[in-house]
């Protein structure tokens, strides 16, 4: 237990950053980026995701397209998940993905937002598209977590 007045969130109290990705249904952008970047990082980062009104199922064209490279969304045990206060304020990192006002903003945690297609009916063109932008985004990301990418298998 940290001392009085300490946070559970005050540097050293964690070894790895927590990084919550949010969009409105939970279902395409939110879950490619967090398999994404559990992929590149490893265990070098707790990585979630959550949406504001969150679909019934996943994105059947995000799970097509993940899969092309090798990641199985739904072994990973994906599903749509509810944005709470309590899952962003235990982020050190909250990045929102072109969900405009649908996803609010907490107070005291690094806010990015990550203007992003909806991949919602779009050809899986456009779908590999929308991944290949995420990917780069949370290689970036991953730059300035100071955290390096593991080898690729």
């Amino acid at each position: 237990m940290p001392p009085e007045g300490a946070s559970e969130r005050s540097p050293g109290a964690r070894s790895r950053p927590r990084v919550l990705f949010v969009c409105v249904h939970n279902a395409g952008r939110s879950q490619m980026a967090a398999a994404l970047l559990t992929r590149r990082a490893g265990d070098a980062v707790d990585v979630r995701s959550a949406g504001s009104a969150p679909a019934d199922d996943l994105n059947p064209a995000a799970v097509e397209v993940m899969a092309e490279l090798g990641v199985d969304l739904r072994a990973r045990g994906a599903r749509p998940a509810l944005l709470t206060p309590e899952s962003a304020e235990a982020a050190d990192v909250v990045i929102t993905m072109g969900c405009g006002d649908a996803c609010p903003v907490f107070p005291g945690q690094r806010h990015l937002d990550w203007d992003l297609d909806d991949p919602a009916g779009r050809p899986l063109a456009e779908v590999r598209v929308i991944r290949d932008e995420i990917d780069e985004r949370v290689r970036g990301l991953l730059t300035e977590l100071g955290i390096g990418s593991p080898p690729r298998a």
